[in-house]
């Protein structure tokens, strides 16, 4: 049920009674399909996103290349999953180019993802280098404009 997934994507507060009537399906039936899709790691979390800096609240968001050494029989996976347990870790990517890994850190500040850089994320055995880059401002997540300032430009017409 690819359009179900879409609006989910899109809006994931949805009633289920809103999905039926927009799919034309009964509510039972995307009812149970949502279990479906959650039981079977389809739907993986549903999502809000907030925009921190106006409620005041500063974070520091950076992303970090990372180059590492393949191990023998399960190349990247193992090392991704050292990595990607750590709390700091909001997003982990294996990467084709100039680094193996894209690494999506948080922290309350500039010292704290520094001090995750250089006292967890470069001391694991095979991570050969990182290159880290902190993030200025935000302006889009997820898809959303964070702070659209463009209103409705178009010119009236009139009779």
């Amino acid at each position: 049920m690819l359009e179900l997934l879409e609006l989910l994507e899109k809006d994931p507060t949805l009633t289920v009674d809103q999905m039926a009537t927009m799919l034309a399906k009964p509510k039972e039936e995307i009812a149970r399909e949502i279990k479906r899709l959650e039981s079977e790691k389809i739907i993986v979390k549903f999502q809000t996103v907030v925009d921190w800096e106006k409620v005041g609240i500063d974070r520091v968001s950076a992303i970090i290349e990372v180059k590492i050494t393949p191990q023998r029989e399960v190349g990247f996976d193992a090392i991704a999953e050292r990595i990607y347990r750590f709390p700091e870790v909001r997003n982990l990517y294996l990467m084709s180019g100039a680094f193996d890994l894209m690494v999506m850190v948080e922290g309350k500040n500039l010292k704290e993802v520094s001090r995750f850089v250089s006292t967890k994320l470069s001391t694991i055995e095979g991570v050969l280098s990182t290159t880290t880059h902190f993030m200025l401002k935000m302006y889009k997540e997820a898809g959303v404009i964070l702070d659209d300032k463009e209103d409705d430009r178009r010119l009236v017409v009139s009779p």
